[in-house]
């Protein structure tokens, strides 16, 4: 029999939300193996992923580490709050990633998420929808 704090694994977990800049002189190829470790780091660690986006190469705010723009991704997942250290530690590790934020959603954050995805894949079947229609 597993211990009562062991049972309630799943209602442990937290959401959270994780945002980092892989360096611009990656290959496409090598942008997606960036993102695949750390979607994998996350699921080998009992966690759980609820979304990806991949928003591309765009322009910084201001220059880090000499650069002036960086891929972005973002990834939203469910994790144990021990686990964000270990991530944050890999991010630091990692030469490809210039910067990183990782922060825990309350309800409010993780609703305004699930609406933001909502609206986001209407807008993209929208458009698939009107691409269908112009070649006809």
């Amino acid at each position: 029999m597993q211990p009562i704090y062991k049972q309630n694994l799943k209602e442990m977990l937290k959401n959270y939300e994780t945002v980092f800049i892989a360096t611009p002189v990656l290959s496409e190829a090598q942008m997606k193996e960036t993102a695949a470790k750390y979607i994998s780091l996350i699921k080998e660690n009992g966690g759980k992923v609820v979304s990806e986006e991949d928003w591309g190469l765009k322009k910084l705010a201001y220059p880090i580490q000499k650069k002036t723009s960086g891929f972005y991704h973002l990834v939203e997942f469910q994790a144990e709050p021990e686990f964000i250290e270990k991530l944050e530690t890999q991010y630091r590790r990692d030469e490809r990633v210039i910067r990183f934020l990782t922060f825990a959603m309350d309800k409010d954050a993780v609703a305004y998420a699930e609406k933001r995805r909502a609206n986001w894949a209407a807008k993209k079947s929208g458009a698939a929808a009107e691409k269908k229609e112009t070649n006809e």
